[in-house]
């Protein structure tokens, strides 16, 4: 026996070096994520973001001579985004800042003693010399490089040459109730862009130093993504119905949508396409690019009007039109090469749990998959020479900046050694079927070595819910995070099940529009019963210790399963979730977004787990931040006042300052921190 024994600990002695990290939230959430990509417009240089432990960077390499080197060198987890503008000149042109609540104050999640202003910086690549151009949260480089416009208020401002030593802004033109949208005519020296006037907008055109704004076929619509053709003498733009009398924007549900072409000259213009029905809304919002006119001379725009989002071209008279991604499968976000010859989207054609890059010939070709089937693939950068830029996330990768050239990979943000992804669990595709005989899917983390009967599991609900979740490190910072903790969960003894629930996207128009979702009879918390009920028969999960976690409408659905189901699900963690439809369609927006009317409150109350919270026995963490700009803090406050007069047992986690979803690393890692703990107590028991 003692023979034995003293084997095993050389055994162990021996294996020790070679043992696994197991992965810490400190690890996971602390590691290089790259949130964006940007090409110089002749293809020959490429920036992006990094957010390493919420300092926030800018990458940078020529693409001729690869050589990754990052510029700026900030160091603090402030919370201060960075967004891209353009790279022209010598310098990289870049937002840095946030956004402005609805009482008009920037988000400072950090809560620093001076709130930042967003300011538009310039970086010079030389030496990494950086300077401000102005206070603003937009800007738009124009296709030569030098010409810069960005909005402030009901002005639009012009930077005649960003490259200059001291760039000179000067107020181009004013147009009531501000400017967006902005589009340069291929020589640079005109300015389409959208002016939203609450229930309709204009596209209009601006010719620096005219007196006069030109309007493309005003009507009683919304008018906008404004394209110019190659030639700069027409422009063609989407136009949607405006808003009738009462009229709520519900951005679930759908809409007609027209391709006019207007003659600049003139203003007059025409419909060249119109959809069969009402498959405008998402399509048109989501891609980076819901309308172009390449110069080949196609217009290329978004539809759902064959039930999935694909990318269609059409000549601009309106004939020949074509769909350049068939199939049951969607694509998002696309990049035109610099001949305009090809058009690079990414798609979960052939793969409906994961996104990869495509390309198509828009005068013949074919779509063809262009990145690996292994990993998750997005936002495609067209580069010179055929070369191509995406952002890339695997199971044990968080995403990166990969830049491909024929069969050779180069990844420009390497990850640091110590990260474990070794000690990763590769997901698993899983379905299971809803009561009602809808098709589920979902991904399936294992503890190490799972197999018998013990462990608890919990249910991961996405937020949106116009989302889905992937066999890997989310394209999204917010969804990448809530991949990292559900690893971490697994790593420490949970079975966890991911439910891409009705209502998201992947699937195709009608399980994203599914009827009596939401405000409308909540027909989405059927998929979670279902996977409860596919995790109850799972040889390695405990039936009786199961429990709920999500944000934003993933905390809506963790809410409505401890209000109905308190039986099934012993406890959960709500981050910054609905609890009532019915106060959001009076309160948050006109119709809360959900186009919730008069007509439809008492159905949203009941839709709601307010309406239900006399069977809440379960213990639930709440978790927000008080600068929420998506769901009021105040129905956090409502459900903790309502529970504690019931006597539920509630804990509480606020962030002052943090908007929806947080921008700080520490945040998230806070979060999570409490949310583990919160499970370990009341599902674990120890």
């Amino acid at each position: 026996m003692r023979l034995i024994r003293l084997l095993a600990l050389l055994l162990a002695f021996s294996l020790a070096p070679f043992a696994t990290a197991q992965p810490t939230l400190e690890t996971l959430l602390e590691a290089p994520y790259v949130e964006s990509l940007k090409a110089s417009p002749d293809g020959d240089q490429l920036a992006w973001v990094v957010n390493q432990g919420g300092a926030r960077n800018i990458g940078y390499t020529t693409t001729g001579e690869i050589s990754p080197i990052i510029l700026t060198t900030y160091t603090e987890d402030d919370g201060l985004g960075i967004a891209l503008v353009g790279i022209a000149q010598g310098y990289i042109l870049y937002l840095r800042g946030n956004g402005n609540n609805r009482q008009g104050y920037p988000a400072n999640p950090a809560s620093l003693a001076t709130t930042p202003e967003r300011q538009l910086l310039r970086l010079r690549i030389a030496d990494g010399a950086i300077d401000t151009l102005a206070a603003t949260g937009n800007a738009t480089l124009g296709p030569q490089g030098r010409r810069l416009v960005y909005a402030k208020g009901n002005q639009v401002y012009e930077i005649p040459d960003v490259s200059e030593e001291t760039p000179q802004p000067r107020v181009g033109f004013e147009v009531r109730s501000g400017a967006g949208s902005f589009a340069f005519s291929p020589d640079g020296e005109r300015l389409a862009f959208t002016s939203r006037r609450q229930d309709h907008s204009y596209v209009g055109v601006y010719r620096w130093g005219a007196r006069h704004i030109a309007w493309m076929a005003p009507g009683l619509a919304f008018d906008d993504a404004p394209a110019w053709s190659p030639d700069g003498k027409q422009l063609a733009f989407i136009r949607q119905p405006g808003y009738s009398k009462d009229g709520l924007r519900n951005l679930m549900g759908g809409t007609p949508f027209e391709i006019v072409v207007a003659e600049v000259a003139t203003g007059k213009g025409s419909t060249k396409w119109k959809s069969p029905a009402d498959d405008g809304g998402y399509a048109q919002y989501y891609p980076n690019a819901p309308l172009r006119w390449t110069s080949s001379g196609h217009l290329v725009f978004y539809s759902e009007h064959e039930g999935w989002n694909h990318i269609y071209a059409m000549r601009p008279d309106g004939t020949g039109l074509r769909d350049l991604s068939p199939g049951a499968c969607e694509t998002e976000n696309s990049a035109l090469s610099a001949d305009g010859q090809t058009l690079y989207f990414t798609s979960n054609c052939g793969d409906l749990n994961r996104r990869h890059i495509w390309a198509v010939a828009l005068g013949s070709g074919s779509a063809r998959q262009l990145s690996e089937n292994e990993g998750i693939q997005t936002n495609p950068e067209a580069l010179a020479g055929g070369a191509l830029a995406y952002r890339e996330g695997r199971y044990n990768q968080p995403t990166t900046a990969v830049l491909q050239k024929g069969n050779s990979r180069e990844t420009l943000q390497p990850l640091p050694a110590a990260f474990p992804r070794n000690a990763l669990q590769e997901p698993q595709a899983v379905t299971f079927t809803a009561a009602d005989g809808l098709t589920i899917h979902g991904q399936l983390f294992l503890p190490p070595n799972a197999g018998r009967r013990q462990y608890p599991a919990v249910i991961f609900m996405h937020g949106g819910p116009i989302r889905q979740m992937l066999l890997g490190y989310h394209n999204r910072g917010y969804y990448a995070n809530a991949y990292s903790m559900n690893q971490y969960l697994a790593a420490q003894g949970y079975v966890v099940l991911s439910v891409n629930y009705r209502a998201g996207i992947g699937y195709g128009r009608d399980f994203r529009r599914a009827k009596n979702q939401g405000p409308r009879g909540a027909a989405e918390y059927k998929d979670i019963l279902a996977g409860a009920a596919f995790l109850q028969q799972h040889a390695s999960v405990d039936p009786q210790r199961i429990g709920l976690w999500g944000g934003s409408y993933g905390g809506y659905l963790t809410a409505m399963g401890l209000a109905k189901n308190s039986d099934l699900f012993k406890a959960g963690v709500d981050l910054h979730g609905v609890h009532d439809w019915a106060w959001r369609g009076r309160d948050f927006s006109p119709g809360g977004g959900w186009g919730i009317g008069a007509d439809l409150m008492e159905q949203a109350f009941h839709s709601s787990p307010i309406s239900e919270l006399q069977y809440w026995k379960s213990p639930v963490l709440i978790i927000s931040g008080d600068d929420d700009r998506n769901v009021m803090i105040g129905q956090s406050i409502d459900l903790k006042n309502k529970l504690d007069a019931l006597g539920v047992y509630n804990e509480v986690l606020v962030f002052p300052d943090e908007v929806h979803g947080f921008l700080r690393s520490g945040s998230w890692l806070e979060a999570y921190r409490a949310a583990a703990d919160f499970f370990d107590r009341h599902l674990k028991g120890d």
